[in-house]
């Protein structure tokens, strides 16, 4: 949560010019970076770049630029073209579906998960935010625009089901932003309060988590009603859970549980020595019918299976040749749920999906940065150093690599 669906689930929103549209209006500048043999690629991938975010494959490939924001599976783009008109299109065709005058020096931050909705800021996503005394924000919904003038600082973070809210942090203190709590803002009156908890009841004075870890990486379930989080680094943390009994807490990973329907938070613990590593050495993973959650560290070679109706931990298994590497890691389950692929260095691991217990090991042309699969489970996609390459699932056979200039991570595949 660093700021946090933005930049965990697709980076976008740092407030420069230019290139906001190139994939979607067609120019050369957007073409050139992946020219080559984008024709060739099966399916249509989202990847981030070190200009922004690049659309691989489909009808317009290309590079969409740095104002630009998608949406938290892939499906929708949202990009601010000229410095003041707000686009929205499907990555597949790159055909606009829908535009508004906003004025200029805003920047798209968030998108919801039916795709109908934007949020937009002032400021580009950041880590830790600069000290303020308010904030701007704009939401659009189908073209309809409001916005909303909040004391202190507030980051938007992800939209209600049903696109009446916009869960925000508020970060403290406004004047030196150290740690921040998710809180609820309503888009009729403009309120904003605190979340309630998972028995569905008012967190109690006093008893709001604090976040200050790093937020590693967001996933949305497949029936888009949760949004799960991936923290590590949260020594001496302290869930409302801990808070309202009065517990002193401690823990260096957990995945929180953000219900887009119900409105409720949850955090899922991990044990020692998950949160211990670099961040950059976990991920995060959620089945294709939504049923479980797995959790990689690589550094100790471990990996954290739960159930996503209960929130329990139902196994922690080793996996081999990752411990002790500080490498980047990506985790992916297939669609039909019968293989778990995680990525660490030049190599995707084939894992049972339900014991954790290795079946392959695929090589690939270099470090994996990010992995992806199919609809049809038949291709895993596997980002790294300036290119996407792709691999049969039942083999490990490579089957075709694309340039990406400057790739700094695979996200989607649509």
């Amino acid at each position: 949560m660093t700021t946090r669906r933005n930049l965990l689930i697709l980076a976008g929103g740092v407030a420069a010019g230019g290139a906001g549209t190139a994939a979607l209006m067609g120019s050369r500048a957007g073409e050139s970076v992946a020219k080559e043999s984008t024709a060739t690629v099966p399916d249509v991938l989202l990847a981030d770049s070190d200009r922004g975010l690049v659309v691989v494959g489909g009808a317009r490939p290309g590079l969409v630029g740095t104002r630009a924001v998608a949406g938290p599976d892939g499906a929708v783009l949202y990009a601010v073209t000229d410095d003041r008109v707000l686009v929205r299109w499907d990555p597949a065709d790159g055909v606009p579906t829908r535009g508004a005058d906003l004025g200029g020096g805003w920047v798209p931050r968030v998108v919801s998960a039916d795709g109908r909705a934007c949020a937009l800021s002032r400021t580009p996503a950041s880590p830790r935010p600069a000290g303020r005394a308010r904030t701007l924000l704009l939401v659009a919904i189908d073209g309809r625009l409001r916005r909303y003038d909040l004391g202190g600082v507030v980051e938007p973070d992800a939209f209600t089901s049903d696109n009446t809210g916009l869960f925000v942090l508020e970060w403290m203190p406004a004047t030196a932003p150290d740690r921040y709590r998710v809180r609820l803002l309503d888009l009729a009156s403009g309120a904003v309060r605190p979340l309630i908890t998972r028995d569905k009841v008012p967190v109690p004075a006093g008893a709001e988590e604090e976040m200050r870890g790093a937020g590693r990486q967001a996933v949305l379930a497949p029936d888009r009603q949760i949004l799960y989080t991936l923290y590590t680094h949260q020594p001496g943390h302290r869930h409302t859970r801990d808070l309202i009994a009065g517990r002193p807490g401690g823990v260096h990973a957990f995945v929180h549980v953000l219900h887009l329907t119900e409105g409720w938070a949850f955090c899922l613990d991990l044990p020692s020595p998950f949160g211990e590593g670099p961040a950059a050495g976990h991920a995060l993973a959620v089945s294709g019918d939504g049923r479980r959650l797995a959790v990689l560290d690589a550094a100790s070679g471990r990996l954290a299976f739960a159930d996503t109706a209960t929130l329990t931990l139902s196994r922690i298994a080793t996996i081999g040749g990752t411990a002790g590497q500080r490498r980047t890691a990506s985790l992916a389950f297939t669609p039909d749920g019968r293989r778990l692929l995680a990525g660490t260095g030049p190599t995707v691991v084939v894992l049972d999906p339900e014991t954790g217990a290795g079946i392959a090991r695929w090589p690939v042309p270099g470090p994996v940065r990010g992995l992806g699969v199919s609809r049809d489970s038949a291709r895993v996609y596997a980002g790294g150093t300036d290119e996407v390459c792709w691999l049969q699932v039942g083999s490990g056979a490579l089957q075709g690599r694309v340039p990406v200039a400057g790739l700094m991570s695979l996200r989607h595949v649509r």
